[in-house]
């Protein structure tokens, strides 16, 4: 596969993403709290995955967020957020 050349504009894009992407990930995790306020049945399981891919990206600590995970506390992701924030 041949090694794709970027614009200088496409290089700062792609350079403030990466420097912006705790801030990024932080966000996302924020919409999935408050989704999964409001969600229930199949929504609920997605979200739980979509934030157990998230809190990968972050620096908490893994047991914490094994233990989230488990108990799908909603309350503790928010804690976490905020903590992290």
């Amino acid at each position: 596969m041949a090694r794709r050349e970027f614009t200088s504009g496409q290089k700062r894009i792609v350079d403030r993403y990466y420097q912006h992407l705790d801030s990024i990930t932080l966000a996302k995790l924020g919409e999935i709290v408050s989704e999964l306020a409001m969600a229930d049945g199949k929504a609920v399981d997605r979200l739980w995955k979509r934030a157990e891919t998230h809190l990968a990206k972050t620096g908490a600590n893994d047991a914490r967020i094994r233990t989230i995970l488990e108990t799908r506390s909603v309350e503790a992701l928010a804690r976490l957020l905020t903590e992290l924030r």
